[in-house]
């Protein structure tokens, strides 16, 4: 029992579990009365909000903006310790949430405003979520970055696919009662967030912030924040995760939307299929990415090169697949090679950074800098994904229209498994001098 006691990694043992486990769910509690829904819930709850789809998609392009805030977002995550940009971040959310399903009839603008103003606190927030994993596993000697954020993935996923199954479930038995229940529901969920912020108190981390002798803490926040952009090993490890979102974007239009327009598959089968591998993969993707990049290639950094490499062979195997009836299961075996590859590599898109060995008082920013590099892709892949898949449903041969998002992605995962080897080889060879 000792020996499997010394096995386990540091943040999964009694004491420190609790902590992680709070902060992992605070990065996808705050996400579970809106933004969860986008998928198989999108309907029922533009009708709960009175709102069209329209309007939703309106919603999403200004919570896009967060994208653009994650890099002055640095600078609050070296000014501010994470438990209290946590409890702050899920608390304006809680507010928020109780407006938007409580007032009735709230205008649109009014709506168009707390969209704006969860992207501010979605640019402060998410990297204080991934630097809290980081430094609850910062301990010297310990295994389990890699890990950390896999399971970081996993867990999320897991719990918005549960938490959505059951209003899913609810919603087939009482269909006449929808808009009811999807109300109920996303106010229950909202409500979450008290408990949620109660455990943030109790269990979150509390981080050393930025610190100069002589200097302000804000001033020495920026100062944090400039060594963190002048840095190119952050910069490598935020194009690698680029790459991977990207690929994370065009696997979305490849699945489902592939097997409909391409081999005519009937909307049960080809809606099967995309939740299985846009959902269900990525759930035991990130749990297997986190034990390999640990504990086979001893880097989360190797673990990305790798998976941006499967994700290049799956897309080009699919590629090269004639297209016609008979290869139909083929072409769904070899897009689960190509989901795996990309889930493996979004369980860890931000541990490559937290292997940098920065010192707290700049990690946080440094996760900011990440995400802003890693999630930019959402506004330039989603319209050209969608527009590659408009176009292959006018074509006279869809497959041939719809090869070039494939074409895309081969591409990209190849920049992205260049860029993770040379930071991989870089940190290798500073490991070596230190030693």
């Amino acid at each position: 029992m000792r020996y499997i006691n010394t096995r386990i990694p540091h943040f999964l043992k009694h004491g420190k579990v609790g902590s992680y486990l709070t902060v992992v769910l605070s990065g996808q509690i705050p996400y579970s009365a809106f933004e969860a829904f986008k998928g198989a819930l999108l309907l029922p709850l533009c009708a709960a909000l009175g709102i069209s789809e329209g309007q939703f998609g309106i919603l999403m392009g200004w919570i896009g903006i967060a994208t653009f805030l994650y890099v002055p977002g640095g600078w609050i995550n070296n000014r501010f310790p994470i438990k209290h940009i946590l409890v702050t971040w899920c608390g304006w959310r809680l507010v928020t949430y109780l407006i938007l399903f409580l007032v009735p009839d709230l205008p649109f603008n009014a709506m168009i405003a707390i969209a704006i103003s969860w992207a501010v606190w979605d640019a402060i927030g998410w990297p204080a979520v991934v630097n809290g994993v980081s430094f609850i596993t910062m301990d010297e000697g310990t295994n389990g970055r890699g890990l950390a954020m896999g399971l970081l993935e996993t867990i999320r996923r897991g719990t918005e696919m549960l938490m959505n199954l059951v209003i899913v479930v609810l919603i087939s038995w009482r269909p006449e009662s929808t808009r009811g229940i999807m109300l109920g529901f996303s106010l229950f969920y909202a409500l979450l967030l008290i408990p949620m912020i109660l455990a943030l108190l109790k269990f979150a981390p509390v981080n050393q912030v930025a610190q100069e002798k002589n200097t302000s803490h804000g001033m020495a926040a920026l100062h944090g924040l400039v060594k963190v952009l002048s840095r190119p090993r952050v910069w490598l490890a935020g194009l690698a995760a680029m790459c991977v979102y990207w690929a994370y974007v065009n696997l979305i239009y490849a699945s489902a939307p592939y097997l409909s327009i391409v081999y005519n598959a009937s909307s049960g089968v080809s809606g099967a299929f995309g939740i299985f591998n846009t959902g269900l993969i990525g759930v035991f993707a990130g749990l297997i990415s986190g034990l390999v990049a640990d504990y086979v290639f001893k880097s989360s950094t190797v673990m990305m090169g790798v998976s941006l490499a499967v994700t290049a062979v799956g897309a080009s195997l699919v590629y090269i697949l004639p297209v016609n009836t008979s290869g139909m299961w083929v072409a769904m075996v070899l897009l689960m090679i190509m989901a795996l590859g990309v889930f493996m590599g979004k369980a860890v898109i931000l541990a490559p950074i937290a292997e940098l060995k920065l010192s707290p008082g700049i990690n946080g920013s440094a996760m900011a800098v990440g995400s802003f590099l890693a999630y930019a892709p959402v506004f330039w892949a989603n319209p050209w994904a969608g527009k590659l898949v408009e176009t292959a449903k006018q074509a006279g041969d869809p497959g041939v229209a719809y090869g070039q998002i494939f074409l895309i992605t081969i591409a990209v995962a190849l920049v992205g498994a260049v860029c993770a080897g040379v930071l991989a080889i870089i940190n290798a060879r500073l490991s070596k001098s230190h030693t």
